[in-house]
């Protein structure tokens, strides 16, 4: 199952997430090794907050990432939320539905 995390962050995070920058990027990359992150970042212009794209089928392991991350524990992330996500259309669709 395709799970989006995404975050909402403080309006001077660039200014304040270098003490946890880190911690934030080490954690993430374990998920990734692990298989459950697929792909994450910040959005651009502005940086107001963050996507993040898991496959697992536990909820939990998304959820357990964003209450353990850095960013949300010391906040910089104003509110995050978690949607499934039901993908049809590409390689790595969990559900491809082809006409």
């Amino acid at each position: 199952m395709h799970f989006l995390l995404m975050y909402d962050y403080v309006p001077d995070i660039l200014e304040r997430r270098g003490p946890f920058r880190q911690e934030h990027l080490r954690l993430a990359w374990e998920a990734h090794d692990r298989g459950e992150l697929l792909i994450g970042g910040a959005f651009a212009d502005p940086v107001d907050g963050a996507l993040l794209l898991f496959d697992t089928e536990n909820l939990n392991d998304v959820k357990a990432f964003a209450e353990n991350d850095p960013y949300v524990k010391n906040g910089l992330v104003t509110d995050w939320r978690v949607r499934a996500w039901t993908t049809v259309i590409g390689k790595d669709a969990k559900t491809p539905i082809r006409p």
